[in-house]
């Protein structure tokens, strides 16, 4: 609203206001011309004033949002403004240009008083956003598959290796300690297999129940972890320290926890300092209601600076290690994000790494 008493110096100013903007700002008739602009709306399209006052407003607008656009003109009254009301318009060179609208009807004299802001920049990034999205899940979808017939696959000669090792007849072995092996070499066997039906059985569903909420008990799935990895654990001489005494059990998924130790601890164990023995330590505390996993290392490290942001992509690899593969970490941040939690990461070069797991608050 105006004041009465306002000088023409003033009135000036406010006439410069509209001049400057930044915005697009135009008085429109309700016959669907321009009655009067400024220099923004003629910057942006890049027509001059009289295409602008001459032509249809709704020419200007790129054809799919004509109809939706005139719609929303119609509509338009005192009583129902039109707000934050997004259409897309065509430059004279043809270029796209997204504008989110505000506009209010004057009645009386059967104007509409708009501004509109430019939105290109927004809806581009928005447009990148869900192609990044799109093409995650392509990946996510593609991996899935992999790891289903990888682990289909390798089944049947774990099967067969378990059926030779039946063969064998034990009692013509006199060397306790080759029965011993023998022994150990069956049991990996064993866990190796169940924990191939376990993941056949879990990318078989390919529904939601894949990805359940359940009540998992820290202890119990690094356990499993460690039976099936015995040998790895032993040979390397690692040492895994744990406290769970400040939260036992978490909502989360099982497969999906022991995926997080699996990969974590053996990352642990291929990268440890060159003489020096691995040393993790999992714990677990509270902050509110939120549980917190932290699992840390005394391995080779590595300089956050430079793998910023990559700490968890696909195929990405921080070490020369021969059987590294860029995948692991990857897989669980995926597994984490999934059911809602979180996982971050703090290294340093020949000191070691910590890994710290926030899960959905309870």
């Amino acid at each position: 609203m105006i004041r009465k008493d306002l000088n023409s110096e003033i009135l000036e100013k406010l006439d410069y206001f509209f001049e400057i903007s930044p915005d697009l700002f135009c008085i429109a008739g309700y016959d669907g011309f321009f009655k009067k602009i400024n220099p923004a709306v003629s910057n942006l399209l890049g027509y001059d004033e009289e295409t602008l006052f001459s032509t249809p407003i709704n020419d200007f607008v790129h054809p799919e949002d004509q109809e939706v656009t005139a719609k929303a003109r119609k509509e338009l009254t005192k009583s129902k403004p039109l707000l934050n009301f997004e259409n897309r318009y065509l430059t004279k060179n043809g270029e796209i240009v997204w504008l989110s609208w505000t506009s209010m009807f004057l009645e009386k004299d059967r104007l509409v008083f708009a501004i509109a802001k430019d939105i290109t920049y927004k809806k581009k990034l928005e447009a990148e956003r869900n192609q990044l999205l799109s093409n995650l899940m392509m990946i996510n979808k593609e991996m899935e598959t992999l790891t289903y017939r990888t682990t289909h696959d390798l089944r049947s000669p774990v099967n067969n290796f378990i059926a030779i090792l039946n063969l064998i007849d034990q009692s013509k072995i006199d060397d306790r300690e080759n029965i011993e092996l023998l022994g150990l070499l069956k049991e990996s066997t064993e866990n190796l297999k169940n924990k191939l039906d376990s993941y056949v059985d879990l990318l078989s569903k390919r529904s939601l129940e894949e990805s359940k909420f359940e009540t998992v008990r820290f202890e119990e799935a690094l356990n499993e972890v460690k039976n099936s990895i015995h040998s790895l654990i032993s040979s390397s001489n690692t040492t895994i320290e744990t406290d769970f005494s400040r939260v036992e059990t978490v909502i989360f998924n099982r497969e999906y926890m022991e995926s997080v130790f699996l990969n974590l601890i053996t990352n642990s164990i291929r990268y440890a300092q060159p003489g020096q023995p691995p040393f993790i330590k999992v714990k677990t505390k509270k902050t509110g209601k939120t549980p917190i996993m932290t699992i840390e290392d005394n391995g080779m490290g590595f300089d956050m600076e430079k793998v910023k942001g990559k700490i968890f992509g696909l195929n990405q690899k921080f070490h020369s290690h021969e059987d590294s593969k860029g995948i692991g970490l990857y897989l669980i941040y995926n597994q984490i994000k999934k059911l809602y939690g979180n996982i971050e990461v703090e290294s340093e070069v020949n000191t070691g790494t910590k890994f710290t797991i926030t899960f959905q608050s309870l």
